[in-house]
């Protein structure tokens, strides 16, 4: 008697213009849960959601450049995940061209997490990146974010040093700081 194991249908593919409502769910479900007491209530809640649909249909319909991407990971029909990257060209240690990646999104919907959705959006964002002739693929942390740091590492990228801060602006018009930290790795 032979024994079969369920598996399910997970996969990653190219984002298509209907996907723009699910990667804003993905997204905002994301920070609320990730980032809510780093950026504050206040914050999430003046997200503007048809704003945050339309800047991702635009990333998927008319990217900048062929070089722009994003994609969407599926567990079975249903959208769980996005990641979206970026060129980067830049100068190496010795004076001479580097081009790499910027992987500028990466969320899971926090029900699908640890499914293996994120590594299969990072390792589909390496293999794009690698396909392009990028030697180096970079990402952004925010403070706090143990997660992603802890996932980040185990993928093989480690902090670089690199930091910067971002203007929050609060609910009452002021602005505070954010940081962030960039881990990269070379592919």
């Amino acid at each position: 008697m032979a024994l079969f194991r369920e598996q399910a249908d997970v996969s990653v593919r190219p984002a298509t213009p209907d996907d723009e409502a699910a990667i804003a769910r993905v997204q905002l479900r994301a920070w609320r849960t990730t980032h809510g007491d780093l950026l504050g209530p206040d914050v999430l809640e003046q997200l503007d959601v048809m704003a945050v649909r339309r800047q991702w249909a635009a990333a998927i319909s008319t990217p900048p450049s062929r070089a722009h991407h994003v994609l969407v990971a599926c567990d079975g029909p249903r959208v769980v995940g996005f990641a979206a990257s970026a060129p980067l060209a830049g100068v190496d240690g010795d004076g001479g061209a580097e081009t790499g990646v910027d992987v500028v999104a990466l969320e899971v919907d926090p029900d699908h997490r640890r499914g293996g959705h994120g590594s299969r959006l990072l390792a589909a964002c390496v293999d794009i990146a690698r396909d392009a002739g990028a030697t180096h693929l970079q990402t952004w942390v925010l403070d706090g974010d143990d997660a992603r740091g802890q996932f980040l590492a185990a993928a093989g990228l480690g902090p670089d040093g690199a930091a910067r801060e971002l203007g929050v602006r609060t609910e009452g018009g002021a602005t505070r700081p954010v940081t962030e930290h960039r881990w990269v790795a070379e592919i």
